[in-house]
């Protein structure tokens, strides 16, 4: 029987995950430069999907697909931006989108990855069209998790915060940063339940392992200045991008403008949704979100159809 077949109509996926062995994860360091490394974390096996977590993610914010994806017959791979995660976090590094976006390509290149599926969230999935655009042998689809084409890699409130950014040491470290992370996961979920103690020392470990490093970096990313905007470029995709949102009330998410400036210049873009969930749609519905990705990595031209 087909992988597809078996994920989709045979047993509901947690009864595939109750009968199959949890997958082994692999970590690694993959050199992207002399002085920069991206943190790579995968799982399972067969055809490539390949995981960007966005500004406040991680491939621990993935582990639910890290496990579900190899279920259905995939290798994940999730690829951490540098600053973000697990990855470096180096001073004086170009920390503007375009530059992030080069250094998923140097990764997928330097490993041999044939045409992934890219899914990617937030500002993530920023990273992933410019990959697309710059690097379209690398990408056979976009996955946007409640993102678009940003233009920054903040936004303007975090921007503003970021300024104050050099106190949040001097003023108590991890215990300011941890209450209002907790709170801003919360804003931004439809079913905040999956936000536990646990899960916080999750979110949290790269920025504890290294608070001035991740408060340097995530100054220069309010600081970064692109080369090039991404918008006037959009028509040059020629993968199909599907964008995948949550329904429920939250806070932030992909702005009304990114939806409709997708809808008006790429050539192959549908947009679905997961009924009762906010933007971090990989905690509160991934057994939902990983039948979609399924759906998309075996057909993506029209696997979500092609509303415009």
């Amino acid at each position: 029987m087909k992988r597809s077949a078996l994920f989709l109509t045979c047993l509901p996926l947690g009864a595939v995950l109750a009968q199959a062995p949890p997958p082994a994860v692999h970590e690694s360091l993959v050199p992207v430069s002399p002085a920069e490394s991206l943190r790579v974390t995968e799982a399972g096996a067969g055809e490539t999907i390949v995981l960007v977590p966005g500004l406040f993610g991680s491939a621990f914010g993935y582990r639910h697909l890290l496990a579900l994806l190899p279920a259905a017959g995939y290798r994940a791979v999730v690829i951490e931006p540098l600053g973000i995660g697990g990855s470096p976090r180096p001073r004086g590094a170009d920390y503007s989108l375009t530059a992030q976006a080069e250094r998923l390509a140097t990764v997928l290149e330097r490993r041999g990855e044939r045409p992934a599926v890219i899914v990617a969230h937030s500002m993530g999935a920023s990273l992933a069209l410019r990959l697309a655009w710059h690097h379209p042998e690398r990408v056979r689809a976009v996955v946007a998790l409640d993102g678009g084409p940003a233009e920054t890699a903040t936004t303007r409130g975090f921007q503003r915060a970021m300024r104050y950014a050099p106190w949040i040491k001097w003023m108590g470290g991890m215990k300011r940063v941890r209450p209002k992370m907790r709170n801003d996961l919360i804003a931004a979920s439809g079913d905040s339940s999956w936000v536990t103690d646990q899960v916080m020392d999750g979110y949290t470990a790269g920025a504890a392992a290294d608070l001035d490093g991740t408060l340097l970096a995530f100054l220069a990313m309010a600081e970064a200045r692109e080369p090039e905007r991404l918008a006037p470029h959009l028509a040059e995709i020629r993968c199909p991008v599907r964008l995948i949102v949550g329904t429920a009330p939250h806070k932030g998410g992909v702005e009304d403008k990114q939806v409709r400036l997708m809808r008006e210049r790429l050539p192959d873009f549908g947009v679905d949704s997961l009924p009762g969930a906010g933007q971090y749609l990989f905690e509160e519905q991934p057994e939902a979100l990983a039948g979609l990705i399924d759906r998309i990595a075996r057909g993506p031209a029209t696997a979500l159809g092609s509303a415009r």
